[in-house]
């Protein structure tokens, strides 16, 4: 009986979409059955070819079968009505391989003694898997085992997808930000996953810390690349390729908001492009819950300055090249670290007051230490812009929506730095300026800056040395253990006395305490110390240990 061509739009055993594809057994998975190893195969072009996926298994003496393919078929032939010369052999070859064919296996004694050397170099040169059978077997016995295999992996497929669809579905349910469904993306499917923006800016990641730096170097790049690629296979209508990565987009309502990236990793029962586009779903869902928020944003910027602080990177290298994937320029640019404490400043404010002076930034939570409400931020400008205090509180001003609340604010401005190690220094500096300062009363931002405050330097720069630390400690325990075990306030009234420095009155003052109530904690702090707090050496030494301490955020 002829083969018959099954219109295309009927056909139930297609793959309807890539996702599907990947749960297909492949070419090596179908000759490791059983039903195919009794029939003693040997491969004579394989390698990567053996990699095809194999959707069906198709029986065919035909030579003109290639029209009848719809691609992904696995050929089962005795060749009985092949060509015989070379040139139509290589002809019939290249036809099968334009087809899509999976793969061809050809019985051997039926009707060929051997493989003509025609049809050997054809499929190698078209990289089209050949295998001989040399032992006969009844080609419905191979049918059934390969069928079998392929409806088995649809099933576990399915039922694997609904487990997926569930877990992400919850998460929906349960409002999960972007970043904690990007790590459970990556937990499932084992392999590194990132969210990018419509700028192809990286705003979540879950990439391993050493992966850091070779991944988001020239990120824009490599992701423009990849998408490139990505387009192409769809229109050439190819499977992708183990190396490949999987781009999904997160998308809803007609409106795209970015996509989400899988590298390549272990194959999933439900498949990964099934898993992928379930994470795209739980975040599109998301993003439509937010409205005109931008979450994405707020939580990607976080994320990154709470890591800077907190010193959870790998390397510098790394740390750097995913600030600049998440759009904040390193290389070339003048860094400032800055602190802004008084009033809630969000993510998206700082941003928009950064590209107002043709920069960008990044603002999270400041550290404990600092007086809430306080937001820590990385600001990149270009290399030939100068931030001086003018400046500043521009954009001190341009954070707040209305300007009567600006004098709340109080500025804290880190030393100008080139590259991501100085930057962190001034991003420290920032830190520890906004800390343990009560704002003085005024009109506008308050502004401090790092070359303002020399000493403040010098203990950022040292803050991790043990000798310094030991300072802190040996000046001031006696304090520390009087304000612990009473709820005393020792520690704010020193701190108010060196903060004005032969000013008595103006220091009662800032501790809000009466002279008499704040000379009685003065004599206090000298017996428990044993020091003459007029004595400029000793407040020189104080402050210092009160500068360690609170750079500890304490």
């Amino acid at each position: 009986m002829p083969d018959r061509r099954t219109d295309r739009t009927t056909r139930t055993d297609r793959p309807i979409d890539s996702a599907a594809y990947e749960t297909l057994p492949t070419v090596r998975e179908v000759l490791a059955l059983d039903a195919v190893a009794q029939s003693v195969p040997e491969v004579l072009v394989g390698d990567d070819a053996l990699d095809a996926h194999v959707r069906w298994l198709h029986v065919s003496d035909s030579a003109g079968v290639a029209r009848l393919l719809d691609g992904g078929e696995l050929l089962l032939s005795t060749g009985s009505s092949w060509p015989s010369e070379p040139a139509q052999l290589r002809k019939f070859v290249g036809e099968l391989a334009d087809a899509g064919l999976s793969g061809l296996i050809l019985e051997l004694g039926t009707h060929w003694r051997h493989v003509p050397d025609g049809l050997l170099h054809a499929a190698r040169d078209r990289g089209l898997a050949l295998i001989v059978l040399h032992r006969e077997v009844k080609f419905v016995t191979l049918t059934e085992a390969v069928h079998g295999r392929i409806i088995a992996g649809q099933t576990d497929a399915l039922r694997a997808r609904d487990e997926v669809r569930e877990r992400f579905t919850a998460l929906v349910l349960r409002g999960s930000p972007a970043d904690f469904i990007v790590h459970q993306l990556a937990q499932t499917l084992g392999a590194p996953v990132i969210l990018e923006n419509r700028g192809h800016e990286v705003v979540a990641a879950e990439v391993p810390l050493a992966l850091e730096e070779e991944l988001f170097t020239e990120w824009e790049l490599r992701s423009r690349s990849a998408h490139r690629r990505a387009e192409q296979r769809r229109e050439s209508d190819a499977a992708p390729r183990p190396e490949d990565w999987l781009i999904v987009p997160v998308e809803a309502r007609g409106i795209r908001w970015g996509h989400v990236i899988a590298l390549p990793g272990p194959d999933h029962p439900a498949g990964r492009t099934a898993v992928l586009e379930q994470g795209a779903i739980a975040l599109a869902v998301g993003r439509l819950a937010d409205g005109d928020a931008d979450e994405w944003g707020r939580i990607g910027r976080r994320r990154l300055i709470e890591g800077l602080l907190a010193g959870r990177f790998a390397g510098i290298g790394g740390a750097g090249a995913r600030l600049e994937a998440a759009g904040l320029p390193i290389r070339g640019a003048r860094l400032y670290g800055i602190v802004v404490s008084g009033a809630v400043v969000s993510a998206e404010r700082a941003d928009a007051a950064a590209r107002a002076l043709r920069g960008r930034t990044l603002a999270g939570a400041a550290p404990e230490g600092v007086p809430a409400p306080a937001t820590a931020m990385l600001l990149s400008l270009p290399a030939d812009t100068a931030f001086d205090d003018a400046m500043a509180l521009l954009f001190a001003e341009s954070l707040v929506e209305r300007p009567g609340e600006s004098d709340r604010l109080t500025v804290s401005v880190g030393r100008a730095a080139d590259g991501l190690d100085a930057a962190l220094a001034s991003l420290h500096d920032a830190v520890d300026l906004s800390r343990g300062r009560r704002r003085r009363a005024g009109k506008g931002p308050a502004l401090r800056r790092a070359e303002n405050r020399p000493l403040v330097q010098l203990v950022t720069a040292l803050r991790d040395d043990h000798r310094v630390l030991e300072h802190g400690e040996r000046m001031l325990a006696p304090l520390i253990l009087h304000d612990l075990t009473r709820s005393g306030d020792l520690l704010d009234v020193l701190e108010a006395m060196l903060a004005h420095p032969g000013n008595r009155t103006a220091a009662a003052s800032a501790s809000h305490l009466s002279r008499s109530v704040f000379y009685q904690r003065i004599g206090l702090i000298e017996q428990l110390l044993g020091v003459d707090l007029d004595d400029g050496e000793t407040q020189t030494a104080l402050h210092l240990a009160l500068l360690v301490r609170r750079s500890a955020g304490r």
